[in-house]
């Protein structure tokens, strides 16, 4: 039973650092970019797509045996663009700011390939339960990037932070923050910061040790020679 709830847990936490949609399997560049030049854009844009991600892997699962394998992607995106619309809807009702902000990003998110790729290599293969925390986990992992990059974009970019003015009141923004190039450098920054926490520290031992035999080997060539 501890194994169980093990691997449950397990299935969230991937999707945070170890395998987070967008810093390691490189998905969703693009809104990534588009939507990350402040910490509300970018978190108002990770919460709509985790609604949708969540709630199409559920639905995909529990189809998963009567959808035909020919039609399967045509199918996903039917199912996709049910909840991409009533995520636009509900944003239109009761956040009109925001779904302005985001434009046309929201309805581009019936071709996320995050939403796709989940939709195709974890919904399609497993129970409700492990699809839905599978979409909690790539929601919970695509939103924390979006907001840590907008607020660092935000912050230097604007001097403020969540609209709250804070190193404008000393000196004024770098506009480039705001711009594409400053949305790569954050974004390199972040993959970067990634990819050292989840590095295989065991490899890095093994070729230390490699690389003081083989000094060691040298230095005992030059003695005897």
């Amino acid at each position: 039973m501890a194994e169980q709830k093990k691997s449950k847990l397990s299935i969230v936490t991937n999707g945070i650092i170890k395998e987070n949609p967008v810093l390691v399997l490189v998905l969703g560049t693009c809104p990534t970019l588009a939507t990350s030049s402040s910490v509300i854009n970018g978190f108002g844009m990770g919460i709509s797509a985790s609604a949708v991600l969540i709630c199409s892997n559920i639905v995909i699962s529990l189809l998963r045996k009567i959808i035909p394998d020919k039609v399967r992607i045509p199918c996903y995106i039917v199912v996709i663009a049910g909840f991409v619309t009533v995520v636009q809807l509900l944003l239109k009702a009761f956040v009109p700011t925001l779904d302005s902000a985001l434009g046309l990003y929201i309805p581009l998110i019936v071709v996320n390939c995050i939403i796709l790729g989940r939709a195709e290599m974890f919904a399609n293969k497993n129970t409700v339960i492990d699809s839905a925390l599978d979409g909690i986990g790539m929601g919970i992992g695509f939103t924390l990037t979006l907001s840590v990059m907008g607020a660092i974009r935000e912050f230097f970019g604007s001097g403020t932070l969540l609209n709250i003015p804070i190193l404008s009141k000393f000196i004024p923004g770098m506009g480039i923050f705001n711009l594409a190039p400053g949305g790569f450098f954050v974004f390199a920054l972040c993959m970067a910061t990634v990819a050292y926490i989840t590095r295989d520290k065991s490899k890095i031992r093994d070729n230390v040790g490699e690389t003081d035999l083989f000094i060691e080997a040298q230095e005992l060539k030059k003695k005897e020679a």
